[in-house]
């Protein structure tokens, strides 16, 4: 969660821009993200390929596409309720995603072009993590899902 200074910093309204590998996706962020959070979930980590998803959560209306919308593929897991996975159809690469559902975009932070400055602030779902995934910060550490942002 942003401190208060941080909150001043994240005031700007300059937009914040991001895309996929091959540059046919272009995204930005125009308003102040609720945070950003390590998720170690399964899910996560197996469309990432990695031992975590980095995230920012901001309110739908903070997302928009800038071109190249029509190469999104959008993966569902049907028995999930709230987690899904959009991607670049081209190249592979995760992008933001609109969850209706709950209000929020969901943006990962590898995909920014531009420095956010946001900074993760927890980890999540800690309990599902990888074996070989040690956590070595001194960030709050969750169980399971995340506590309200």
């Amino acid at each position: 969660m942003p401190t208060r200074s941080d909150h001043a910093m994240l005031q700007r309204m300059t937009p914040v821009k991001g895309s996929c590998l091959c540059g046919g996706i272009e995204f930005e962020i125009t308003e102040t993200p609720q945070g950003v959070t390590h998720c170690h979930c399964t899910r996560c980590r197996k469309t990432r390929g990695t031992a975590h998803a980095t995230n920012l959560v901001l309110s739908l209306q903070g997302l928009r596409y800038l071109r190249g919308e029509e190469l999104l593929g959008k993966y569902r897991l049907p028995e999930a309720k709230f987690f899904a996975h959009w991607f670049c159809k081209v190249c592979g690469c995760t992008m933001p995603r609109f969850d209706e559902g709950r209000g929020i975009a969901i943006v990962p932070m590898g995909a920014f072009d531009d420095d956010p400055i946001a900074r993760p602030s927890r980890h999540i779902h800690v309990a599902s993590k990888a074996a070989w995934d040690a956590i070595t910060d001194d960030l709050p550490q969750f169980e399971a899902g995340p506590p309200a942002i």
